[in-house]
């Protein structure tokens, strides 16, 4: 397939390749309107050029700029297909660009008490997108409409599926392995809110008579047998008030670190203090890599706090080249309106980077803490979010913890709702 252009740019390969090439759609681009005029291929006219009985789609000139767009983009309509509309043109191609690159995650000054852009103040949100892959729909409508207008069969396939579970290591133990004053001031905490059972805990694990309730190894790394592309991301920041590991020198944690190693990939689990904050990002990466013996690649922030593009750019230059922050904690959805894993784009130099982005649909937290769904709305939930999936293609991942799977304390019920997840996949 033949398209023209009147300018060819970073932005359209991109978007062409998302929509086209990712579904092993052929084509070629060429800004010669000689050229385009005499082609007898199959071909359709993307600028404002008007060419005799060639399909004509007027776009918008998102994908021909290099600046940020920053207005509000309004809902439109493309051939009975909703989606965004640039100054007045509804344009699928620049609605999949402009959500895939997060370019209102640049201009939006909404941000949470983390810092973190909030799901609510998102488009997709907003236009009730968010709870579906939008970008895929864009793209299959795209094609779909082409097939129809050029009476052509361009034989897209659909994106393969895969199935990720994925775990956050933000405290390798609750009461073992602590050193004698964090066991004593957490053990007078407990005392004085008087929360009798988990002091009471506390004191069998630390005396040998019970497993820590945090220690769910044994089930990671059987998950991650099971199932090859399972990651897990360790936390090894300094202490602070909200990174609260133990040391990356402690000999229990070291150990736990390379069983789970052995089985899977493990990516860092960078602290809430390096989104802007290179040289602590850089020490954390070699932390990781210095246990495993494995040069660290991958990443995911600690509360999901990024900034962009800053903390990208950061990841980039410490090495890192797949990044698994692409999500919401206090919603789910899809944020990048894709559960595909895509190159980030960098609007300030417009051009595709080495960082790949590995979306995930939902969080723990976000089912049980944030929305405070029951176990049986959370596993509809989830249920939901994997139909989706499934549907368009791209890779179902989701977010647990090693706290959180064990069903300690308030997650006690909660584990009928982890394992809905491996039924899902199983049927």
């Amino acid at each position: 397939m033949l398209i023209y252009v009147e300018f060819i740019t970073e932005r359209l390969l991109y978007t062409l390749n998302f929509v086209l090439r990712d579904r092993e759609v052929q084509f070629r681009l060429t800004n010669d309107s000689t050229y385009f005029k005499n082609a007898i291929e199959p071909k359709f006219n993307y600028s404002n050029t008007e060419f005799e009985g060639a399909l004509q789609i007027r776009p918008a000139t998102l994908l021909f700029d290099d600046q940020l767009y920053r207005e509000t983009p309004q809902i439109g309509e493309f051939h009975q297909t909703d989606c965004l509309q640039f100054d007045n043109i509804a344009d699928l191609l620049a609605s999949v660009f402009y959500v895939l690159s997060r370019m209102e995650e640049y201009n939006s000054t909404q941000r949470d008490h983390l810092d973190r852009f909030m799901a609510r103040g998102s488009l997709l949100s907003k236009a009730g997108w968010l709870q579906t892959p939008i970008c895929d729909i864009w793209s299959e409508a795209f094609i779909t409409f082409l097939n129809n207008q050029l009476q052509v069969d361009l034989k897209a396939k659909k994106p393969a599926f895969h199935f990720q579970p994925t775990f956050d290591i933000d405290n390798t133990f609750a009461f073992a392995h602590k050193n004698k004053l964090r066991s004593f001031l957490a053990q007078t905490k407990d005392l004085f809110y008087q929360r009798k059972e988990r002091a009471q805990d506390r004191r069998k694990v630390r005396s040998g008579l019970a497993t820590d309730p945090y220690d769910t190894f044994d089930t990671i790394a059987n998950i991650a047998i099971q199932y090859p592309q399972t990651k897990v991301f360790w936390l090894l920041g300094n202490y602070t008030s909200k990174d609260k590991n133990l040391s990356h020198l402690n000999e229990a944690q070291q150990a736990k670190i390379k069983k789970i190693a052995a089985e899977t990939e493990i990516g860092i689990h960078l602290s809430s203090i390096t989104a802007l904050d290179f040289k602590q990002m850089q020490i954390e990466c070699e932390r990781l890599a210095q246990i495993t013996g494995q040069t660290t690649l991958s990443n995911r922030q600690h509360y999901l706090m990024h900034t962009l593009p800053q903390t990208y750019l950061l990841l980039l230059k410490a090495g890192i080249r797949h990044d698994y922050t692409m999500g919401y904690a206090e919603q789910t959805g899809f944020r990048a309106g894709t559960a595909r894993t895509f190159p980030w784009f960098n609007l300030l130099k417009n051009e595709v980077t080495e960082l790949n982005i590995h979306p995930f649909m939902y969080m723990d937290g976000t089912l049980k803490e944030y929305l405070e769904l029951t176990n049986d709305a959370a596993k509809q939930r989830i249920r939901d979010l994997y139909k989706e999936v499934k549907r368009f293609g791209g890779t179902f991942s989701f977010l647990w913890h090693n706290e959180t799977i064990g069903g300690y304390q308030q997650w006690a019920d909660y584990q009928e709702v982890f394992y809905e997840n491996f039924k899902l996949y199983e049927q």
